[in-house]
Order: C-alpha cells, then sequence, then structure tokens
C-alpha cells in the first residue's frame, strides 16, 4: 500500500484541464511541495496532459465531458478531500510568495473561510500591472464545504460562505501564447456568452451594440491606467473593447435566427444534466 494513502489531507489543489499538455506540468510544481493531493479533473484530452499528471504520486486524475466551466469547476472541487482547496487554472502557477501565505495559514487555523488571491498575467512578453488586469483579487484558497464557483460562463468566480481576507503572493497567469491565440479566446468565450444570455431571454441592443465597446475600451485605457502597460496596454483595451462587440453583434445574429447557435460553441453544450 502506498504510505501516502494514509496521509491525512489537509491541503487539495483543484485543476481542470483539457488538452493542456504544454502547461501542466508547470502548473503541478508550483503547488506540489506543500500541497497533500493534487485532484486533476480532465475533459477527455486527446494529448498527454493526463500522462504528464500521472507521472505526480500527489495527483488524482478524473476525467468527463466538459458540462461547462463552473460546473467543471465545481465538479472539481466536490473530488477534493482536503480541508482547504486551492483552485487553479492549467495555464497558473502559484508563486513562493502564495505558498508562503497558504503554509502559515494551514498551520494556524482561524475563523475565515476564504481568501481572496491576486492574479497577475504575462501578456505580449511583458507582466500587466494594470488594465483591470492587476491585482483582480479573486477567491481562490477557501474551506472545503464553504465555496462554490458561480458567474456566467466562461467569466465565472468563486463564492464563499462567511468570513473572506486576502493572501500575500500571486497567481501567476500564462493566458495567451500569442495574439493570435488571444483573438481565437475572445471569439471563442464571446460565443459562449453571447449564446448563455440569449438562452436566459436577454435581447440585442444596437445602442448597446454601439455605446459599450466604447466605454469598454475607455474604462481599459485611461480610467484604469491600461496607457501605462504600454502598447500591450492599448492592444488590450482595444480587444477587450472588441469582445464587448462581438458579444452583441452574436445576440442579434441569435435574435433574428440567422443561426441557431455560434458555430464554435459545441452542439450539445448547456443541454448536460
Amino acid at each position: 500500500m502506498d504510505k501516502n494513502e494514509n496521509k491525512k489531507i489537509n491541503f487539495s489543489v483543484a485543476i481542470i484541464t483539457y488538452n493542456e499538455e504544454a502547461n501542466i506540468r508547470d502548473c503541478i510544481d508550483s503547488v506540489c511541495s506543500l500541497a497533500d493531493e493534487i485532484v486533476i479533473l480532465d475533459s477527455l484530452s486527446t494529448d498527454k496532459t493526463i500522462e504528464i499528471a500521472k507521472s505526480y504520486p500527489k495527483v488524482k486524475v478524473f476525467s468527463q465531458k466538459f458540462k461547462g466551466h463552473i460546473e467543471q469547476k465545481n465538479d472539481a472541487i466536490s473530488l477534493c478531500q482536503g480541508n482547504w482547496i486551492l483552485s487553479l487554472d492549467a495555464d497558473e502557477r502559484a508563486t513562493p510568495a502564495l505558498i508562503t501565505s497558504i503554509e502559515g495559514i494551514l498551520g494556524n487555523p482561524n475563523a475565515v473561510n476564504g481568501y481572496k488571491v491576486s492574479r497577475l498575467t504575462f501578456h505580449m512578453g511583458r507582466f500587466i500591472y494594470h488594465s483591470g488586469w492587476y491585482p483582480l483579487y479573486r477567491y481562490r484558497f477557501f474551506k472545503k464545504g464553504f465555496a462554490k464557483w458561480v458567474g456566467e460562463n466562461p467569466h465565472d468566480y468563486i463564492e464563499i460562505e462567511g468570513t473572506g481576507a486576502k493572501l500575500k503572493g500571486d497567481i501567476i497567469h500564462y493566458s495567451f501564447k500569442d495574439l493570435s491565440h488571444q483573438v481565437d479566446t475572445i471569439n471563442k468565450f464571446s460565443s459562449i456568452v453571447a449564446f448563455t444570455r440569449f438562452r436566459k431571454g436577454n435581447s440585442f441592443s444596437i445602442l448597446r451594440s454601439i455605446l459599450k465597446p466604447l466605454s469598454k475600451f475607455l474604462e481599459i485605457y485611461i480610467f484604469k491606467f491600461g496607457f501605462l502597460d504600454g502598447y500591450p496596454g492599448f492592444t488590450i483595451a482595444v480587444s477587450s473593447a472588441y469582445s464587448t462587440f462581438l458579444k452583441t453583434a452574436k445576440m442579434y445574429e441569435l435574435k433574428n435566427k440567422t443561426l441557431e447557435r455560434p458555430s464554435n460553441v459545441r452542439p450539445d453544450y448547456g443541454n448536460e444534466t
């Protein structure tokens, strides 16, 4: 019998994956020193994601059909046995400072049920410290049974019950390989948002489709100091405005029955039980 099987599990890490062979090793390495278990819920990857994950003794791999970002992440949490859970995406890494902060909480239990962590994104060759991207505190570390993923797919967030606080240290986010990857992601995510909103009965507004992209650009570039991030900050502001426009334009397509669903949204999306 593996001696780790009898070890008390106090700290779990939950990760969802799909074809993340380029990211999963670095993600696991960033938490492996402290975690008692690392739970990976895979969405039927066709690359070496599972093979890499299974090479780590602390990793437990589960597989299921993708249900949606919120649903999948909540299922990953439910599979964790630890008293405390850190929820990560495969393209994220916990910094040594964050691991030290978590170790301090594990050694000194208190009445706080969840902790917000700042996320620092690397994009276009540099870390982005403005543009609304940093510090962007969100709950990621929490007591089991006191937190769940909520929101609107794919823009999800964790909601906790009870008292919350902040932790020192960052989650490093390697969100896009390059601009082409970002454009592909914007196209995919805007389709999911438009389709989700349409199914909920939201309506299309021509005025919103004109004004919202403009206000989003000003918000990111001016009011959230995106100009301090140099040209990448300008690109982020433009891409955010473009994403906002696509969400409304795709609502127009759905409203006028030009199509049943965006072509890059899976036929079974939203129909899972």
